[in-house]
């Protein structure tokens, strides 16, 4: 199944990223502008929107696309070990550390480095996270030689960093310096238009990673899911199919597939068949050209095209 995920405009930078909603549209545009720079990247939005993978879409457009991206989530560890996982260490830096080990910078040399959740970091590793972005050295933990490096810093956060910068935990300067060209990355919940889309994307993921041949929805799938709010993005979409795929008894999804929390109100009366293949073509083909920026017409507008279907 063949997902027309950029037909209205540009063609996403990446074949992972899907959707073509003028939103989107607006990130694909700026990507690919700031993939030719030199430039620091801030990513900015909500968990589950998909800031990794626009991270890695201008790692692969640039200069450096044949050198490692090396991605590092700073909310994952504690702040000795991620001092340790970005700058290495020297035998006997500290208990445990029983032979030297290569640190994530040193591993980007010449590539791009993607600091995920770069907000959760504490003041002290900002410094040291500084010093790199303005000298383009350091020295492992445990060790006084000083290690150069060239390497493209991207980094990404769920929360506002310049709030962070107003309440203390977070320093100015090294906001000023990752952010020198910010790109918001929209939620779910404000691109409505793309869930077809990626509802089609991810079915046909999972059915060949699972072996399933699920190709069809109730008609009532998708404007239930034109109706939630999405607190988790995409990513909350993703799991809610692959548990459909998995769990579907035959070759459609139905509304009892989906959790309670989403489904919850009146059904619909009349739950028919929809391909899924044709139900994209219509809604995606065309961008819901006449639907206005409310999330309410845009809603209606999905379920009107669905009804006619």
């Amino acid at each position: 199944m063949t997902t027309p995920s950029g037909s209205n405009g540009q063609e996403p930078p990446i074949p992972e990223l899907i959707g073509a909603s003028p939103a989107m549209q607006r990130v694909y545009a700026l990507t690919r502008q700031v993939a030719q720079s030199y430039a620091s990247v801030l990513l900015l939005g909500e968990t589950g929107t998909g800031k990794e993978l626009i991270a890695r879409a201008i790692h692969r457009l640039s200069n450096r696309a044949a050198a490692p991206f090396v991605l590092v989530n700073c909310g994952a560890l504690s702040e000795s070990l991620l001092e340790s996982e970005l700058f290495g260490h020297v035998h006997g830096a500290f208990t445990g550390a029983i032979k030297n080990r290569t640190g994530r910078f040193e591993a980007a040399h010449t590539g791009t480095i993607f600091l995920d959740e770069i907000n959760s970091t504490s003041l002290l590793l900002q410094v040291k996270l500084l010093r790199v972005l303005q000298e383009r050295e350091f020295e492992r933990v445990g060790d006084t030689q000083t290690i150069h490096v060239d390497v493209r810093v991207i980094a990404a956060s769920n929360r506002d960093l310049w709030q962070l910068v107003q309440e203390g935990k977070f320093r100015e300067d090294l906001y000023w310096r990752l952010n020198v060209v910010p790109i918001n990355i929209p939620p779910l919940r404000e691109r409505r238009e793309d869930i077809p889309a990626l509802v089609a994307h991810f079915l046909d993921y999972y059915n060949e990673h699972n072996e399933r041949f699920v190709l069809h929805l109730e008609r009532a799938v998708i404007e239930v899911l034109q109706q939630h709010n999405w607190p988790g993005n995409v990513r909350e979409l993703q799991n809610y199919i692959e548990r459909a795929v998995v769990t579907a008894e035959g070759d459609e999804v139905t509304l009892d597939l989906l959790p309670e929390s989403i489904r919850g109100g009146p059904k619909p009366s009349n739950l028919q068949r929809a391909d899924l293949a044709s139900l994209t073509r219509e809604v995606v083909s065309r961008g819901l050209a006449e639907a206005m920026e409310d999330d309410q017409e845009l809603h209606q507008n999905v379920v009107n095209r669905v009804e006619k279907e």
